[in-house]
């Protein structure tokens, strides 16, 4: 549950981890993983994704319109739209060089398990500034909002906190559904032994 709380938390304080993501998400998209990669279990680009994005890229138009933004809040909406895509791009770009850089260590018949571990810290280290950067641009957005517009986005953020946190609880009631019926599986196949 603290989990939960601290992902709301970073999320009040930038639109970019909420509404801002997802819209870049809806613009360009990442292709779909290998099968057995994770949009096999419901990650990017699985199934669900591309409803789900179609469903953010909605509600970010709507907030959009509500907003109604003059001309200077508009500048710095396309400022923080703009560098959340390019950001977004940028991290996608590094990620796939990073792949590939571990495919290719891989290879080896002894692994690099030092240059495999500096290059992801090296990924974490230029995501984390894009994010920054990219929360940055939407906090500047905000901070230009007035009051009533500042409370219409709270308003919006609240529902999709509200909607995050129905989607865990059915997630994690599926989870003990499932969990429960191979316990009881495995605890029906231990008795019947002898």
């Amino acid at each position: 549950m603290g989990k939960h709380y601290r992902i709301l938390t970073a999320t009040a304080t930038a639109l970019a981890l909420s509404f801002g993501a997802a819209y870049a998400a809806t613009n360009d998209a990442p292709p779909a993983p290998p099968a057995g990669g994770p949009a096999m279990m419901g990650g990017p680009g699985g199934p669900g994704a591309h409803r789900m994005e179609m469903r953010m890229h909605k509600q970010m138009d709507q907030l959009h319109s509500q907003l109604k933004l003059n001309a200077d809040q508009e500048k710095l909406w396309q400022t923080a739209i703009d560098t959340m895509k390019q950001n977004r791009q940028t991290m996608r770009e590094s990620h796939r060089q990073m792949h590939q850089q571990f495919e290719s260590m891989q290879n080896q018949p002894i692994l690099d398990l030092n240059a495999m571990h500096a290059a992801h810290q090296k990924i974490e280290q230029q995501q984390a500034q894009l994010r920054e950067q990219t929360e940055t641009a939407w906090l500047n957005f905000y901070n230009a909002l007035n009051d009533q517009q500042k409370t219409t986005v709270s308003t919006a953020l609240k529902k999709h906190f509200a909607r995050m946190h129905e989607h865990e609880e059915k997630m994690h009631e599926r989870w003990g559904k499932h969990r429960g019926g191979a316990d009881a599986a495995a605890g029906a196949s231990a008795t019947t032994k002898p």
